[in-house]
Parts: structure tokens; C-alpha cells; sequence
């Protein structure tokens, strides 16, 4: 129950129960939410479909496309880990329970944070150094294409890319959630 002698947030904003915010409020907090997930989504959607095919297609070398890429990551990774507190502290403050963080929204919002968490501290940095090894990753290719740093790096290059998809998947599931939400509440 989000409200305290309430059946619904629509009881709670129109008067029936117990008051804890304004419609008004509730319309910020709840839309929160959605923008933080919106923005998350869209920069992790841009960032695989437009910037990292963009860089390998435009920029001269492999190896300067690799690092435009790493740079944005790290970037969206922040934003969305920001994005993701954001969306729980809304969540939690629009309900006022701990409780709707163990809700189906909240638990695909966690799974993002933690999937991004991974894929920042766990193994972007194992790439990066092994970027650091090899040199040149386009001359490394060329001289060495059986090499176990290459085989390691195009491994973590594709639990990266697994991670970001469990985002991606997590964070759809959320938005969906959260539209069936607030369709159930009649809005």
C-alpha cells in the first residue's frame, strides 16, 4: 500500500485517506522517473546504434574510434548510474515505502545500475589495459590476429556489449512497467 489509509495514489491525491502530497507532487515525482529512465534509454540507444558505429566508420584509425567510444561510455555510464539513483529516490519519496523498491520497476532499475556497475568497473578497465598492451589495436590485428590478448580483449569486448543489452532489456521492461502503472491508475 503506497499511502498510509489509501487505496491508490489517485485516493490519496483526490482526498480520500491520507494526504502525503499534491497532485502536483505526485505528477513531479512520477515524472522523474520517466525522465530519468527516458534519458538513460535514449543515451545508451544513441550511444550503440549512432555514436560507436559513427566512430568506427568516420574517424581514421581503429584505435582513435576505440577511444572516442570508451570516453562516451564512461560518460553514459555516470549519467545513468545518476539516472538510476534518481529514478529509486523519486520512487521512494512519490510512495513514501521502502517497500516499492522490491516492486518489478524498481528491481529492473537496480539490475541496470548494477549491469552498468560491472560493465564500468569490472570490465572496462580490463580492456583498457589490455589496449595498453597491445599497442596499436589495428596494428596488433594485422600482425597478430591469433593472439591470446586479442582473444581475451574481443571477449570482454562481448561481455560489454552483453551488459549493455541487459540494460537496454531491463530498462524497456521498466518503462513498460511503469506505463502499466500508470494506466491502472486510470490516468
Amino acid at each position: 500500500m503506497p499511502f498510509d489509509g489509501c487505496e491508490s495514489e489517485s485516493h490519496a491525491v483526490a482526498g480520500k485517506g491520507t494526504v502525503l502530497y499534491s497532485a502536483s507532487m505526485l505528477n513531479f515525482l512520477r515524472t522523474l522517473e520517466f525522465l530519468g529512465l527516458s534519458l538513460w534509454l535514449g543515451s545508451d540507444v544513441f550511444l550503440s546504434f549512432v555514436v560507436a558505429p559513427g566512430a568506427f566508420r568516420i574517424l581514421a584509425s581503429r584505435d582513435s574510434a576505440g577511444a572516442m567510444v570508451g570516453y562516451a561510455l564512461w560518460w553514459m555510464h555516470m549519467i545513468g548510474v545518476v539516472c538510476g539513483i534518481a529514478i529509486l529516490v523519486a520512487r521512494l519519496l512519490r510512495t513514501r515505502t521502502f517497500a516499492s523498491l522490491a516492486t518489478p520497476v524498481a528491481l529492473c532499475v537496480a539490475l541496470m545500475i548494477l549491469l552498468t556497475v560491472v560493465s564500468q568497473h569490472a570490465v572496462s578497465p580490463k580492456m583498457a589495459a589490455l589496449r595498453v598492451q597491445m599497442g596499436s589495436i589495428q596494428a596488433f590485428q594485422a600482425r597478430a590476429a591469433d593472439s591470446p590478448l586479442l582473444a581475451e580483449f574481443s571477449r570482454l569486448h562481448r561481455i560489454s556489449v552483453s551488459l549493455e543489452s541487459g540494460v537496454l532489456l531491463a530498462g524497456f521492461v521498466a518503462m513498460y512497467l511503469m506505463v502499466r502503472e500508470l494506466a491502472s491508475l486510470g490516468h
